[in-house]
This record gives structure tokens, sequence and C-alpha cells, in this order.
């Protein structure tokens, strides 16, 4: 936000009120109040049962399963910005810069303002970065800009202290804040009482910069991250979302006891699943103990472009259809400007569905038929479909038209099975061909759309479809195309209405029958799906129902009737922006998968063809990916970059990404500093970490194998240690068009 000097003096009275022994909010301080930990009023323990008795089960989670309500909170003030239900979600960023840099931290935050953030965190290793954060502040007032500043904190609870001096708003980890220590040895406790003979040394480090943000009014994030649990919590807990909670806990129930409510929690993670799960336990264990503390939202390390997009709009968006939610952050490898689109669109698409803000939302929701959500939201397990079964005289085999690990259906345009255009077509279809023939690969559509066929006396067409079919790619068409024209061994796209009415019948040489769902069918009719055993139903939603609240009622009425039937999410699309479309499918497609309901994905684009078919797949494969279903490329968890970063990380990135990016099976870490590793990499097969300047560390797992490797080698090295460990495949080479032109002929 940007005003003039004389507006923001007015608010804030001085420039001087950030400066060193002066108050902001308050005259003086508060008189000190020494606590130990036993006099915090610890959360009752969750092993022991001391919680259930205490406030009973674990309930809801948020404050509606059938219409989308942002959950009641407090409201937390930083500066100028409050968080909370009554307000906007705030949308924020961080700094890439050199935070002892203040010129050019001022520059990329006033940019960041100008763009449209609310909210800016910088890095502060040290205290030279926090006497920095005090010019920063001054320096942003004087150009006219109130934007709060939030200092992020790892292992320095002293540097903490100095930098709450200059910052509207403090981030502390409570893996790392106090106990940084990363060894992953397994501690053994023997009871909890020696699990919690530690705790005096978190009060003993926290509460002074407790009572230092009380007295000048200033904000906390208690940000857990997945990766970065403390060795303490990992050995009690586990790498699990509910130590990320627990660790939580602890830090607020010491702000808890010093009155101190001015804070919000993050529950971030690199894994969507994980950060999911840990979120909406936090929001459970909150509602069961009356808290309102409001919620930061972000997907930790998502990485670039369409992907890291994709991975942000399955964790936030999930989450905010859930109505959770206060302010979210949207962390790319790329420049903190390019998080704003993305993060004010996630923001925009969860206003439009909250049912108090738009009627339209209110009505759609209101609109889908009554189901009871049996959603366990403390352990995650995927709906498993069941491939289509093989049954004697199949001219091909069935069950090839689907993935176990989840499904690609692409969307055809008959026009492309010309002699000229096939080829092209098979490759888009990801297919390898050899003499001109289409073989499938580990990212090949397991089954294509025709919404209308070539007719039978189109030889040439019918002979590359025919090739598709016979490496066990499914075929789909519309029963009506097919009743005009056969198709041999295609699949019969019908309604489950008309498929009911007619008891399932194909038309001539149709091999199997596919039924599509649009939501709106009663209880009796969806249950029919078990006696037609269809291969597979086509989910799209009709437009007057909630697309999220439709589909659960649908997977709960087939898991209540045990029908094991395969689901295809079909979305249609007619966005040109493949930004825009990688949020959609995230938001729609991802807040189903992330609760285990689907088994494949179906993009149609309406009106202008503005994608190609491979754009299509590989985005498809993308979500499939990002939702941790089907892996068909290297995995990258790639951190975003801040003022701690040891080398030019998007840059590192791409060598990495054009070294490595074709190891389906493989996650590779790339990290900027220490801080985020090994930490934030411990789920990775391999790990690059900056340590000191020039040098980065080599990790296979959470174990460095290569020190002060030199930045210039060091890609190369990766390279080397992927292949001494057995999982590097060489690249296969990309076929020429000369080559494909020659096939065509």
């Amino acid at each position: 936000m940007k005003f003039s000097l004389a507006v923001v003096l007015s608010l804030v009275g001085s420039v001087e009120a950030f400066a060193p022994g002066k108050r902001a909010h308050t005259g003086t301080l508060l008189k000190s109040t020494i606590l130990t930990a036993q006099d915090v009023l610890w959360t009752p323990s969750i092993k022991t049962g001391a919680r259930d008795e205490q406030f009973g089960p674990l309930g809801k989670y948020c404050e509606d399963l059938y219409s989308v309500k942002r959950r009641p909170t407090r409201t937390v003030t930083c500066g100028p910005v409050k968080f909370g239900s009554d307000h906007p979600i705030v949308r924020q960023t961080m700094g890439t810069t050199n935070t002892a840099d203040v010129d050019a931290t001022i520059e990329q935050v006033m940019r960041c303002a100008d763009k449209g953030f609310d909210l800016v965190r910088v890095t502060v290793q040290g205290r030279r970065e926090a006497n920095a954060c005090l010019k920063i502040r001054e320096g942003l007032f004087k150009k006219g800009y109130d934007i709060p500043l939030c200092a992020d904190m790892h292992f320095q609870p002293k540097v903490a202290m100095a930098v709450a001096e200059a910052v509207e708003k403090i981030r502390i980890n409570p893996g790392n804040f106090i106990d940084g220590t990363k060894d992953f040895d397994n501690k053994v406790y023997e009871t909890e009482e020696d699990y919690h003979k530690d705790r005096e040394f978190l009060v003993e480090a926290l509460q002074p910069l407790v009572e230092k943000c009380k007295d000048l009014g200033r904000c906390m994030r208690i940000g857990t991250n997945h990766g970065s649990l403390s060795s303490r919590v990992l050995s009690y807990y586990g790498d699990t979302p509910r130590g990320m909670v627990e660790s939580a806990l602890e830090f607020a129930d010491i702000c808890r006891s010093l009155d101190f409510h001015n804070f919000v929690f993050s529950m971030k993670a690199s894994n969507p699943l994980v950060m999911v799960q840990s979120y909406r336990l936090l929001a459970a264990e909150m509602y069961r103990m009356g808290w309102d503390y409001p919620l930061h939202l972000g997907v930790t390390e998502a990485g670039e472009g369409e992907d890291g997009r994709m991975k942000s709009a399955i964790g936030i968006g999930t989450l905010l259809a859930d109505g959770l939610g206060d302010t979210i952050r949207v962390s790319l490898t790329e420049d903190p400007e390019f998080e704003y689109e993305p993060c004010n669109r996630l923001a925009e698409i969860a206003q439009t569905r909250v049912a108090a803000v738009s009627p339209e939302a209110a009505a759609r929701q209101k609109a889908v038929r009554q189901y009871v959500d049996t959603r366990d939201i403390t352990s995650f397990a995927r709906r498993q479909g069941e491939l289509p079964a093989k049954r004697d005289g199949d001219a091909v085999d069935v069950s090839g038209f689907l993935n176990a690990q989840g499904s690609v259906i692409s969307c055809v345009d008959p026009r492309m099975f010309t002699k000229e255009s096939a080829q092209y077509l098979y490759q888009d279809l990801g297919c390898k061909t050899a003499v001109g023939m289409p073989f499938k690969d580990i990212a090949t559509s397991d089954s294509i759309l025709l919404r209308t066929i070539p007719p039978s006396s189109d030889v040439e067409a019918r002979k590359h479809i025919r090739r598709l079919i016979d490496v066990n790619m499914g075929v789909i068409v519309p029963a009506e195309e097919l009743e005009k024209d056969p198709l041999p061994n295609a699949i019969a796209l019908t309604s489950l209405e008309a498929a009911v009415a007619n008891n399932g019948q194909l038309p001539e040489g149709a091999i199997r029958l596919a039924v599509t769902i649009n939501g709106d069918e009663d209880d009796a009719t969806l249950a029919k799906i078990k006696e037609l055993s269809p291969a597979f139903a086509v989910l799209k939603p009709s437009e007057h129902l909630s697309h999220l609240h439709a589909s659960r009622r649908v997977f709960e009425l087939f898991k209540k009737n045990e029908i094991k039937t395969s689901v295809i999410h079909h979305i249609t699309t007619e966005t040109n922006d493949s930004a825009e479309l990688a949020l959609q499918l995230g938001t729609k497609v991802g807040s189903l998968l992330t609760d285990g309901n689907g088994d494949g994905i179906l993009i149609e684009q309406t009106g202008d063809m503005n994608f190609s078919v491979d754009f299509l797949r590989r985005t498809s494969f993308s979500l499939l990916q990002g939702s941790r279903m089907r892996n068909t490329k290297t995995e990258f968890v790639s951190c975003p970059s801040c003022g701690r970063t040891l080398f030019d990380l998007q840059e590192t990135t791409a060598k990495i990404t054009a070294a490595t990016g074709h190891l389906p099976g493989v996650t590779v870490a790339v990290m900027g500093c220490i801080v985020n590793g090994p930490g934030e990499m411990a789920d990775a097969d391999f790990g690059y970490v900056g340590t000191i300047p020039g040098k980065v560390d080599l990790y296979k797992g959470k174990e460095v194998v290569k020190k002060s490797v030199p930045n210039d080698g060091a890609v190369d090295e990766l390279v080397n240690l992927i292949k001494e460990y057995g999982m590097w495949v060489d690249k296969e080479e990309e076929v020429e068009e000369e080559e494909l032109a020659a096939a065509a002929n």
C-alpha cells in the first residue's frame, strides 16, 4: 500500500516511533512476568486422551461441510493490515534481495506494493539484517509506503528481539527457533513427561519475544514447516501432520499464557496432501478448544511456472474452498512480483465461492441434493477405482484404457487423423513411434475422446484410430455417434440416465460402456452404476450445482453403495491463459483429489482451441503428479529464493531441470541455503543445497554425501550422484520433424 508521508505519519505518530527504545503503540513496556514451563497452561495431551476428555472428540474442521462459509476468526493486526474472517484475504510475498542491501530491498518492496501485495516478508539472518530492517522501514515511510514488513526468523531468538523494533510482524518456525539441530537421530522418550522436560527451553527463549511483540503491538506468525520439524518433535510424533500441529500448539500455549493473542498460524509443506491435512487438523483442534486464530496458507517450495501454480492451487485452493485461510502466499521460484497474479486470482476465486458474498454460489451450493459427508480429515486414503475388467472374447486389452495410478484422457479433433497429421497427433498424445506405428510410453494419454468420428468410408483415418486401439488406448465416442456409424472396439459414452433406461445396451461394435454423471441424479439412479458395471464414469457436475459439493456427494454415494467404478473428472475450459488453466484445475479438481477422490482427468476446450493436445496432456499429468498420484517426470522441490539464497536460484533451477527433468520417480530438491535444507528436502531423493557463497552440498536423502562442491560443476556432480545410485536413465532424443514427415508418407 502506498500513501503520502503525511498520511503515514498520522497513522504511526512519527518515523522515530520505530526506532530502538521507542514504542509505536504503547508508552511503556509491560512489567515482565517470568514464566516457567510449570506456569504455562499447556494444551492437554493428545496421546493420553486428556484432550478428548476435556474438550470432547475431534469434530468439525470447517464452518459448514455443505456450503462455503469462512471460518470465524478474531482480528489480528499487522500495522495497517488486518487478518481475519471480517476482512479480505491478505495477499503477501517474500523479498529475494539481500536484506542488508537497504536500497535494493526498499525498491523491491515498493514494486511488490505497487503490484498489489498487502505485506512483504524479508529474511533476517543476523544483527546486520535486523539493523537494516530499521532503515528499510524508515526508507519506505519516507517514500510514502506503509506496507507492513514481516521478519523471517530462524535459529536466533535474540535477533528476533532486535528486529521486532523495526517491523510489524515476526515469523518464527517452531522447528528451529530454539531447537535448530537436525540430526534425524531417533531419540527415545520413555514417557510423555520425558518429552515435556524440554519445554523449559521453549518458554525461556520465546517469552522475551512475546512480551516485546505484545508491548509494541507487533504481530507474530507461528509457522510450522513439514520439512523442518525439530528432532524432538520428529522423535515423538514422527514426520506427520499431527507433529506439525502439536509443535505449533506448544508455542501458542506460551503466547496465550502471556495473554498475547495477536498471532496467526501456518502449516506449510511442499506436499499439498500433507499441507491440506495439517491445516484441517489444526482447524479442527481450534474448533474443539474454542480458539479462533487466523490461518496463513501456503505450499512451500512449490517451484516455478505452471507446475508451481498448479501445486499451490491444489493446496491453497482446497483449503479456501473449505472456508479456511485469511492470508495467502504463493511460493514460486520466480521474482516476487510474479507471485501476485496467482496469489490474487486464488483469493478472487475463493471470494466467488463464499455463500454470504455470492448469491449465485449460495444457490449452487443449496441446489446440491442432501448427502452425509463422512470424510476423515485425520488420515488420508485414496479411493482406488477398478480398471476396466477383461472379458473372454475381447479383441483388445481394455484394462489399458485407464491407469491405476491416475488416468489422462485427451480430447481429440477427428480432423487430426489425416495422413499428414496422424504422426504429429501420436506425438501430441505422448506415444513413441517406430516405423510410423504408435506405442504407449510413461506419459502417454490412456484414452482419447472423439465427439464425432471420421466415417467408416475414410479408410485412412480409421486406420490411424485402429492403431491407437491396438496399443490399448481407449477411444471414447458418444453412443449416438456409434449408432450412426459403428467403430469396432470403441467405448460408448452415454448419460447415466440413458444407460439405465436401455439397461446398458451397447451400440454395434462397442467394447465397453462409459457413463456421464452430472451430479443431479437421485440416489437410486447413482446406485444403479453398480449393476451397469461401466468401464468408468465421467463426472461433470451441472453448471447450476456447486462442483465441489456435488462431486463429494457422488463419491459419498459410491462409498455407501460399495461402487468400485473409476471416476474421471471432466473439466471444460474457455481460457487461453495457461496459468489460469493451472489455477482452475488445481482449485476445482485438486480439491477433490486431495480427498483421495478421483481416478483421472479429462480436459475439454470449448470455443477456440487455444491449447494443443500435447500441452493439455502434459498439464493433466502435472495435476496428477501435484496431487501425489501418477509420477511421470522428475519431481522438483525448489525453494522460492530469499535474502539467504547463496546462488542464482532461478538460473540454477533451470539448469538442473534441463539436466534431470526426464527422470520419473526421482525427486530433486534445490535449496538456496541450509535453512530450507536438509529439513525441507527430507522427502527428496537428492538435494542441492547452498552452504557458502560459491559452494553447494549434495545430498542423498537426508545425508550429505558431497561437501563444498563449486557451483560451476555442481550440476554435473549432481548428475553423477544420481548415476552412482542407479537412478539415472539417458534422455531419449527428440523425434525430428523430418522423421515424422517421412513416416506420414
